[in-house]
């Protein structure tokens, strides 16, 4: 499942992407966009798709120091050295029946001035009450990705208009 609320998002842009610089790049200008207020993300696409990259790039460009790693087997890493703290979900090994007992963490993790992450959102069940970005990344080839931006939300909305020019 893919974009629960699908009514009411509107996707801002595409993008393909033709090598890891060129994904580096994008990361950059993201995060530049949800720099001052933050963002939550959710991150939906196939094994290998760029999830994890995406988001160490994006934290790279915050400026966080530590090593970010994929969060599958600890549910959630924390990163708080950046320019405002990193937030690094994955949902995948929880499933549908084991994200419904974090939903209120998931929640208290929206506040403004942070950046949430959330791999494998699909597995929310539509359980995501707050406005959100919604990135889809598709595998195109080794090097090739398509990057789908969505966003619930006026602010979202904005900061995603940004990243077309």
């Amino acid at each position: 499942m893919f974009l629960c609320y699908s009514l009411i998002m509107d996707k801002i842009f595409s993008i393909t992407v033709n090598s890891l610089e060129e994904t580096d790049i994008l990361a950059g200008k993201f995060s530049n966009a949800i720099r001052k207020h933050g963002a939550f993300v959710c991150l939906y696409g196939d094994i290998g798709a760029g999830k994890t990259a995406f988001t160490k790039l994006v934290a790279k460009y915050l400026n966080v120091k530590e090593k970010v790693t994929s969060p599958s087997f600890v549910i959630i890493n924390e990163y708080l050295s950046g320019d405002l703290p990193v937030y690094h979900f994955d949902l995948y090994r929880l499933e549908n029946e084991g994200v419904k007992t974090i939903i209120d963490e998931l929640t208290e993790y929206s506040k403004p001035d942070v950046l949430t992450m959330v791999e494998w959102a699909e597995f929310s069940d539509c359980e995501l009450p707050f406005d959100r970005i919604e990135i889809k990344i598709e595998y195109i080839d080794e090097n090739k990705r398509k990057f789908d931006f969505y966003a619930v939300g006026d602010e979202y909305k904005k900061a995603l208009e940004g990243l077309k020019q």
